[in-house]
């Protein structure tokens, strides 16, 4: 993913340059990234970059007209452009660098960088003062890396640059794998790595002559969680001028902008108020390989409706014939963070960026809004790994439980986007710049004060037909919302819920007893009937059929069971009982290969 890397040292440049031209070079993953480096040995600072090129963070770095500051900056900003010396996202004043106010507004702003808004981080020098900030965003979205040895403080935007340098931290870390495999990432700000931690959200952590002298934090999420309620009709109110105002600043810059559409609410409302000529904003969605899924079928009404063209990126034969390929791409380009699962998401962001560098979502609008949890944790299968790391997997649940004791919004934008969300994050932009108007901060501190009342999706249904009553006639993918009457609202909804929960069950959730039975009449297709309304991902019937050699090839090699936390015999049942039709373990395989693929990549490797 774009972002920065580098050391904060006592040590001389003939130690520490090389180790900045090793980091930088481990995130040169596309040919359309720039990479730069920056160094001040006054202060100790050797750090470097990679952009999208195009991408405004590819002009670094920024410096005041006597250098004295200096800014290394990666990711967006979209605070109010009525703030002093601030221009709009992307648009510097005429003879400047893009992100040049950034300067501006830290000699400005004492509480710098507590003004931005986005996601992004950075490093600022400041010569007078003679220190150095490292900083990120308040929900922690644009991540980074750290290890704090006895000879440098090493931070990156990806942990496999701090790997590069230091190869005894490649070393798994066993409560992060007990975390990783009973809720699927890892917990309280520790990567896989021993050692590899990431950066709390909203810091802004100040060095001084190469050693870390404050770990601050410039934001506390109790400065939200402690404003008053508001009644529901002045919440709605609020939250409708708040969404509407905020939102192009989100369809700012020069880069062209494509509309990633789903069939449901959340980015219905960015189309109901962000209003645009006629074919000016290409619109897709990502579709089965067996059938138009509904957020096919609904994004192309929306799309038609507001006068713009839609296309179907398919997930379908192209991609499978080329699985180990994003398979392994997905894992490694994600440090871990992701499951092999999500190398579907790789293929379909690597569509998107054909059509458009920058893709707008609806991302978060349902944690946001409707407090959505989006994980829960569960232990493996029995008799799969050792009984210590079975161990590591119940403590992790513990964990959550005590971590789930907070502000149910906390919960959602403080722990759950940064440690679950962001691993699908941080594989998108490596080939898109994304972007979703519901982590503005304005918008989440406006939802802080919502009253339970106002925490269901008729809330979001009457700021769709706020902004474009057409819309809100248009049903979503599972039913809510269109003008049939109550009666035909209502059979619509059950039927599309009764497909959604048959398409689990026939693929991720297949119950056991069920699976030879589908398997004797596997010529009779009878995938067809359930699979590809609701996802585009079928992993249970691909293992079994298109991707079985390479499940096997990968989990019965040698290496693979030799992993000292496998039973191997638990292994082979596994892998031959599913891909031979008689079992259903489809989410046992997503870790297995995923574990396989961290300890071959950045393990192994030491």
């Amino acid at each position: 993913m774009p972002g920065i890397v580098g050391l904060i040292t006592k040590m001389p440049r003939a130690w520490a340059e090389p180790q900045l031209q090793r980091m930088v070079e481990s995130l040169r993953h596309e040919s359309f990234y720039e990479i730069g480096t920056w160094i001040d040995e006054s202060l100790g600072v050797y750090v470097g970059w990679a952009a999208r090129k195009g991408s405004s963070s590819a002009c670094m770095p920024v410096c005041t007209g006597t250098g004295e500051v200096s800014l290394v900056f990666s990711g967006e900003d979209f605070s109010d452009p009525g703030v002093v010396g601030r221009s709009q996202p992307g648009r510097p004043t005429p003879g400047e660098k893009p992100l040049s106010y950034l300067l501006r507004m830290y000699e400005d702003d004492a509480a710098f960088p507590a003004g931005l808004n986005g996601r992004f981080h950075g490093l600022l020098t400041d010569l007078k003062r003679g220190t150095a900030m490292l900083f990120n965003d308040r929900f922690g979205m644009h991540r980074i890396y750290y290890h704090e040895a006895k000879d440098a403080f090493y931070f990156a935007a990806e942990a496999k640059a701090i790997l590069a340098v230091r190869k005894e931290l490649r070393t798994a870390n066993r409560k992060s794998l007990g975390e990783f495999l009973a809720c699927g990432c890892v917990l309280e700000n520790r990567s896989l790595f021993e050692g590899l931690n990431v950066l709390p959200t909203a810091s802004a952590w100040v060095f001084r002559q190469g050693a870390v002298e404050r770990k601050s934090s410039y934001f506390q999420p109790r400065e939200w969680e402690e404003q008053a309620p508001m009644e529901a009709e002045a919440y709605y109110q609020e939250l409708k001028t708040v969404f509407s105002k905020n939102l192009p600043r989100y369809f700012s810059g020069p880069e062209r902008i494509g509309m990633s559409l789903t069939g449901g609410l959340d980015t219905r409302m960015i189309m109901a108020w962000q209003k645009f000529p006629s074919r000016s904003l290409p619109c897709y969605s990502f579709g089965s390989m067996f059938r138009d899924c509904q957020d096919v079928a609904v994004a192309r009404k929306v799309a038609e409706v507001c006068g713009q063209s839609h296309e179907v990126i398919e997930v379908g034969e192209d991609f499978l014939s080329r699985f180990p390929h994003y398979a392994e791409r997905a894992v490694y380009l994600s440090d871990g963070c992701t499951e092999v699962s999500r190398a579907s998401d790789l293929y379909v962001n690597e569509k998107a960026r054909e059509i458009a560098p920058v893709r707008m979502t609806g991302n978060y609008g349902g944690e946001v809004l409707r407090r959505i949890v989006a994980f829960r944790p569960g232990l493996p299968l029995p008799g799969l790994f050792t009984s210590e790391l079975v161990e590591s997997a119940r403590q992790a649940a513990d964990t959550y439980r005590d971590l789930l004791r907070c502000h149910p919004l906390s919960f959602a934008v403080f722990r759950q986007a940064p440690w679950h969300h962001y691993g699908l994050l941080e594989l998108e932009q490596t080939q898109i710049a994304l972007r979703s108007p519901y982590l503005d901060n304005d918008f989440v501190r406006t939802v802080f004060r919502a009253p339970p009342s106002a925490l269901d999706t008729e809330f979001c249904l009457q700021l769709i037909a706020d902004g474009d009553q057409t819309l809100r006639q248009i049903r979503t993918d599972r039913g809510l919302g269109g003008n049939r009457g109550r009666v035909r609202s209502a059979i619509s909804r059950g039927l599309l819920e009764f497909t959604f929960k048959a398409e689990y069950a026939y693929d991720y959730g297949m119950p056991q007893a069920v699976v030879q039975v589908d398997h004797a009449f596997a010529p009779l297709h009878l995938e067809r009937l359930f699979l590809g309304r609701h996802k585009f991902g079928h992993y249970r019937l691909w293992y079994r059929d298109a991707l079985s050699k390479y499940v096997r090839e990968m989990l019965l090699d040698s290496r693979s069971l030799s992993r000292s936390y496998l039973n191997k015999n638990t292994v082979e049942h596994i892998v031959s009982s599913h891909t031979g039709g008689k079992r259903n373990y489809t989410t046992t395989i997503h870790k297995l290969l995923t574990l396989e693929h961290v300890h071959r990549l950045f393990i192994d490797a030491n």
